[in-house]
């Protein structure tokens, strides 16, 4: 006889003791603990934790052989030195295009944000994936051990190196000379950043991302588009003061709220955060909006 073995399951509380994880105010220890009482046991713990992980073993919603596009690893001046990143085009393109920068989340750039730079590629863009990391050696191959190398890094030199980004694709050849930025958790709030600092960036895409300061929203030219989960109290705390700083700095904006979506909803790659529905209308909104300011 065949023993029926239950689903784990995942409650809010687990996704949100997780979110903490993430985000580097609990260590890989205190996390387990945390969940493990969630869960109830140890062997529950053990199970739950890599569905609220992302797997990178997850297929790709566009394949890296894919026909239709032609990506290759790169490097370009950065704002002290090398940057490292993953550069995707139209395989058919003709003609010059809008260029948008795909920034990571906080495990770097990783097989789901190279994924990203392919579906923007798809869009009609030419897409840039920059690896954040690069100041510190580039992403590896452990995700923990990425986790831990962004507090490593200096605010100022992740700005530099976002403003020596949008320098880079200006002066691509195949691109018409404007940039877009599309950023996820960690890169979302570097899209904000990277709009307080790059004047000449032509659109600005953030999800889920924490907000610059209010004083600095005034030096914000770009129209933005802020895509925020419903159920991210930590990240939707800073909203209202946002949006009140950029009316008061005439920026345009717009806002949407995804009511009962977590954390890093766009992220196919976790099983329990992942909110298709979300994730598909943030998506569909984000392509229009940087077809509208790239053209």
């Amino acid at each position: 006889m065949t023993e029926f073995v239950a689903k784990p399951v995942i409650t809010q509380a687990m996704i949100d003791a997780y979110d903490e994880y993430t985000h580097l105010t609990l260590d890989r220890r205190r996390f387990m603990e945390q969940l493990t009482k969630l869960a109830g046991s140890g062997a529950a713990a053990a199970a739950i934790a890599p569905m609220l992980a992302a797997n990178s073993a997850q297929a790709a919603i566009v394949a890296e052989n894919d026909p239709r596009v032609k990506g290759e690893d790169i490097t370009y001046p950065g704002s002290s030195g090398e940057m490292k990143a993953y550069l995707v085009r139209p395989a058919g393109q003709s003609g010059k295009l809008g260029t948008v920068i795909v920034i990571h989340e906080n495990r770097g750039l990783n097989p789901h944000i190279r994924d990203v730079a392919r579906r923007v590629a798809l869009e009609g863009f030419v897409a840039l994936a920059p690896d954040f990391l690069s100041p510190l050696g580039g992403t590896p191959s452990d995700e923990d051990k990425a986790r831990d190398m962004f507090g490593k890094l200096d605010a100022a030199e992740v700005a530099a190196d976002g403003v020596a980004t949008v320098a880079y694709l200006k002066g691509l050849k195949e691109g018409n000379g404007k940039v877009g930025a599309v950023g996820f958790c960690w890169g979302g709030g570097a899209v904000n950043q990277l709009a307080v600092h790059a004047p000449d960036l032509s659109a600005g895409v953030a999800y889920y991302g924490m907000q610059p300061k209010a004083e600095d929203a005034a030096k914000i030219k770009a129209p933005l588009l802020l895509h925020y989960a419903g159920l991210d109290s930590r990240t939707n705390a800073g909203i209202d003061a946002y949006k009140k700083a950029l009316d008061a700095a005439h920026v345009e904006y717009t806002v949407h709220v995804y009511d009962g979506a977590n954390h890093a909803f766009n992220n196919d790659t976790s099983a329990a955060r992942y909110d298709k529905k979300a994730a598909d209308l943030a998506w569909g909104r984000t392509v229009a909006f940087l077809k509208d300011k790239l053209a």
